[in-house]
């Protein structure tokens, strides 16, 4: 069953029960030797690199599923305030940290506003 995951504090329609805490995913991945070759060649040219795009994504992807793994392991059914941060490392080996993050909670209908 999916989690629900907003950059906002509210799921509209529900109340929050319990707060599980902070949920992180994080990720660090370096570019493939193709990839590499790939994006080395068309920052000479220039334009848009689909090869570094495509591995940008990849690890947003991998540490987004790391944190909806964190969450489900400690109880929460949603996700509230969820953002992304990334950051270079490692100089010469062109590492990326993908970290996304979030408040864990438990959610419930709000029958009150019925």
């Amino acid at each position: 069953m999916p989690i629900p995951v907003t950059t906002t504090f509210t799921i509209a329609g529900h109340r929050i029960k319990e707060y599980r805490g902070v949920v992180r995913g994080i990720i660090v991945r370096s570019p493939t030797i193709s990839q590499g070759i790939l994006g080395g060649l068309k920052s000479v040219i220039g334009g848009r690199i689909g090869a570094y795009t495509e591995m940008c994504e990849q690890a947003r992807q991998q540490a987004y599923e790391l944190m909806i793994d964190h969450a489900r392991a400690v109880g929460a059914n949603a996700i509230l305030g969820f953002a992304y941060d990334a950051s270079e490392l490692g100089g010469a080996s062109k590492a990326t940290e993908v970290l996304c993050y979030g408040t864990a909670v438990v959610i419930e209908p709000d029958t009150s506003a019925a």
